[in-house]
């Protein structure tokens, strides 16, 4: 029995040259596909092409650690140990730079392994995913700034629950002095339908369209009005 658990602790792999060249080369390749799904899925500001090559060479440095450790478990319990100490501070950006990381790592195991039917089969659904559904953002929330004289708060309030179809939500209310600010959550369906209505009510009356911009500013006492929309763009 101590035999038994002597030969699997010390139990090393004969890969050959030929073995490991393959393993590489085919993580590189999984890799350059990781690669262009994240420049496919990713546009304008968010796009890190840095953090898209970390990608790729992740992808062939974890095939480098599966390959050396093989079946040998005394190496991969050393190795477990020397990674646990290592403490990553990287903010991550997009929660879909989530999923590319673990992609990266799960790549680097199949081929590290040599199972590169699993690596095919699951880096051909991830990509399919991804490429379908990548592109969806975070645009359905609007904020609606307002800040104006204490005076008009009232105003304010009746010209922005008159305007919408859907009441707004308040979010924040801030006094300074004589000034107040109100802070509105706006769904981006009821932005629309609000905008809409007040373009067939114009048009049958024959004035101009009035924005909820434009009606609040119409108020008088009012600083500015800011309307934030929510999305994944971060500059």
């Amino acid at each position: 029995m101590k035999q038994y658990l002597y030969d699997i602790i010390n139990s090393t792999g004969t890969l050959t040259t030929q073995d490991v060249l393959i393993r590489i080369g085919m993580s590189i390749l999984f890799g350059l596909l990781i690669f262009v799904s994240y420049r496919l899925t990713h546009e304008g500001s968010i796009y890190s092409a840095k953090f898209n090559i970390t990608l790729l060479t992740l992808t062939i440095l974890t095939t480098m650690v599966m390959t050396v450790i093989g079946n040998n478990v005394a190496l991969s319990l050393g190795m477990v140990g020397a990674l646990s100490i290592v403490r990553f501070r990287t903010s991550i950006k997009d929660s879909r730079d989530t999923t590319y990381i673990f992609w990266t790592i799960i790549i680097g195991i199949c081929c590290g392994v040599g199972d590169f039917m699993v690596a095919s089969i699951g880096s051909a659904g991830v990509f399919l995913v991804l490429l379908a559904l990548g592109r969806v953002k975070n645009e359905n929330r609007m904020l609606l700034v307002v800040r104006g004289n204490f005076e008009k708060e009232d105003d304010i309030r009746k010209t922005v629950f008159e305007y919408f179809t859907k009441p707004p939500v308040m979010k924040a209310e801030n006094t300074s002095g004589d000034s107040v600010e109100l802070i509105y959550e706006l769904d981006r369906r009821s932005m629309m339908a609000s905008a809409k209505r007040e373009t067939a009510q114009a048009a049958a009356e024959g004035r101009q369209r009035a924005t909820i911009i434009r009606r609040l500013r119409d108020l008088g006492g009012i600083e500015y009005v800011n309307i934030v929309v929510q999305s994944d763009e971060i500059s």
